[in-house]
């Protein structure tokens, strides 16, 4: 009897790059076997797909089908300057140019075959430094939910974030944040709430509120000023936006506030 020839592709093998007992590099699709997990571990997983990413996560194991993955200790990433990456867990990233080009060669490691372990060694570690310096730097720009955004034009709407945190005092409207970041209007609104999951208007009053705040605990300045300072011209308008943001009336904040 002819054997029958199996229609079932071999199952991949990754590639397991044990960088220190504190850090554990996967390379390529596959189970993980018997490669060593760090304690208490995060996950890095770099994607080179038609939208290169890097994805933050807290899982033990990456998922099969993944190219490239660390697992390290959640210690280890806080000695080395990484705990405001830890506080982004669960989120991705369009992946620059320049960690692109770190992962990309530790994925396919241009040496010789008796340089290959070092090599890839040493740029596990430089991709996740580097890493962490950009996130630091702001120079990560977090994907959409919904995927709309291109990395130039995210860059752009984060660029509209700032410009709303550093500039709020003055008469900021979605125009004018629109024209001097590069984008309409429309493209704005929309990416501003993929993103941040508010409106423009949502954050250019969370800024106002956070003012009106901060005077009310610090200051005995009546409420009616400042509901004015932090940009109010009206005393019921601010009082309503206040009870939405902070859940209790200017006053009944002020008060709880001097007795704590």
């Amino acid at each position: 009897m002819t054997p029958k020839l199996s229609t079932t592709a071999p199952e991949a093998v990754a590639e397991i790059i044990v960088v220190s007992p504190e850090m554990t590099a996967v390379i390529g699709a596959g189970p993980l076997g018997d490669a060593p997990v760090p304690a208490d571990p995060v996950t890095l997983t770099f994607e080179f797909g038609p939208q290169p990413s890097l994805r933050l996560g807290a899982a033990t194991r990456p998922p099969v089908g993944c190219r490239l993955v660390f697992l390290v200790a959640r210690e280890a990433v806080l000695r080395i300057g990484g705990a405001r990456l830890l506080d982004a867990e669960r989120q991705a990233f369009h992946l620059p140019g320049a960690l692109r080009g770190i992962a990309v060669a530790l994925r396919d490691a241009p040496v010789s075959a008796e340089a290959r372990s070092t090599y890839r060694l040493a740029k596990s570690i430089e991709l996740l430094c580097e890493a962490i310096r950009l996130f630091d730097a702001g120079e990560l720009a977090p994907l959409s939910r919904e995927g709309g955004l291109s990395p130039a034009d995210t860059r752009r709407v984060m660029a509209a974030r700032r410009m709303i945190e550093e500039r709020w005092t003055e008469k900021l409207t979605l125009d004018g944040i629109a024209r001097a970041c590069g984008l309409n209007r429309t493209k704005l609104a929309k990416g501003f709430r993929e993103l941040f999951d508010c409106t423009v208007a949502e954050a250019l009053a969370e800024q106002r509120l956070a003012l009106a705040g901060r005077l009310l605990l610090t200051t005995d300045l009546p409420v009616s000023l400042v509901g004015y300072e932090a940009g109010y011209l009206n005393n019921a308008s601010f009082a309503r936006a206040f009870g939405r943001h902070f859940g209790r009336s200017p006053s009944d904040y002020r008060a709880l506030g001097m007795a704590a």
